[in-house]
């Protein structure tokens, strides 16, 4: 069985083009390499999420609000693409698990997939959201080559180029609590890298924003589950002394191997390949939606997404020969 990886032009490569030489051209190649970067981080969240047996429990809502907040930021991207005149490219650049964030972005880090721990927590989803300056309570003080500078490089761009925007294959949908709109100013672009900025990270200052509705930002909502408390103010500075965040109960799904499962029994197979042959179509809707402007495409991407739950969490609940665990979806692209 084959499998294929299309890969967009490397953000650090993009980010180490000289900016007078960031013309439409590496905008547009930008934008898709973000386009690339959020949906990479779909897997590893979707396996934590599927993983927590209670799906009405505090950390189950906490992972699910971070995964809603990833796919509207994927459809801000894709609206800023399609304005300008691009096409977004998503059904051929999954990366391969484990390994690096596409595209150069904390390049020290692996993503893996794997059930919910607090291990995973701190060695993959607090990792992938890592805060530009370093989190707020630890006031390091340092710099890191995050997600958000990458975000500052495209917004420059934008605010120098000024590009025409068509307002082409705009998609505009409620997403969760939240609103997909469509992308026609300058004004809108800041507005929405702000919000996928202090979503995702927070701010310099603060890990929550007043402006879109005084909701912490990635980084912190998954430590809330590592701390096992939720984050407030507490005389003047914020502490993990909220209300309680019970660690919840798991399905011991272990890491998947490079290249997904060796030689799984029949049954594991049969889930694996009606998994990934779905997910698939989810990018394929996706990437036609944007091509297309078709809301209809969409919509059909996110029933698919919602049938993906079926098999992935029989899958968490098979064990290995071995003993170690239980399988998992292994998110495999197939040709």
């Amino acid at each position: 069985m084959n499998f294929t990886t299309v890969k967009n032009t490397s953000i650090t490569e993009l980010l180490h083009t000289e900016s007078a030489n960031r013309d439409i051209d590496w905008l547009k190649s930008s934008l898709n390499a973000a386009i690339e970067l959020e949906l990479a981080t779909l897997p590893p969240y979707l396996c934590a999420w599927w993983s927590v047996k209670d799906s009405n429990a505090p950390a189950a809502a906490l992972i699910r609000s971070v995964l809603i907040e990833e796919m509207l930021h994927m459809g801000l991207v894709a609206n800023m693409l399609t304005t300008i005149g691009g096409t977004p490219t998503i059904s051929t650049v999954l990366p391969s698990y484990p390994g690096p964030l596409p595209g150069g972005v904390r390049p020290q880090l692996t993503v893996y997939l794997a059930g919910l721990s607090k291990t995973y927590l701190d060695d993959v989803c607090k990792q992938i959201e890592y805060p530009e300056s370093g989190p707020i309570a630890f006031f390091a003080g340092e710099t890191f080559p995050t997600i958000g500078a990458f975000y500052d490089a495209i917004l420059v761009a934008f605010q120098e180029l000024n590009p025409t925007m068509t307002g082409a294959n705009q998609l505009v949908d409620t997403v969760g609590p939240h609103q997909l709109y469509a992308i026609n100013t300058l004004a809108d672009v800041e507005k929405a890298i702000n919000e996928i900025k202090v979503q995702g990270e927070g701010t310099a200052l603060s890990p929550d924003s007043e402006e879109f509705g005084g909701e912490l930002a990635h980084y912190y909502k998954f430590d809330e589950i590592s701390h096992g408390r939720k984050l407030i103010q507490v005389d003047g500075r914020w502490r993990y002394a909220g209300d309680v965040v019970p660690f919840p109960e798991t399905y011991p799904m272990v890491q998947v191997p490079q290249g997904g499962w060796s030689n799984p029994p029949s049954e594991v197979q049969q889930l694996l390949d009606t998994f990934n042959n779905t997910f698939k179509l989810v990018l394929d809707n996706l990437e036609d939606a944007w091509t297309t402007g078709d809301k209809d495409k969409l919509g059909m991407a996110i029933g698919l997404m919602f049938q993906l739950k079926d098999p992935a969490v029989k899958l968490m609940q098979i064990p290995l020969p071995d003993g170690s665990g239980n399988y998992g979806p292994d998110f495999l692209i197939y040709t």
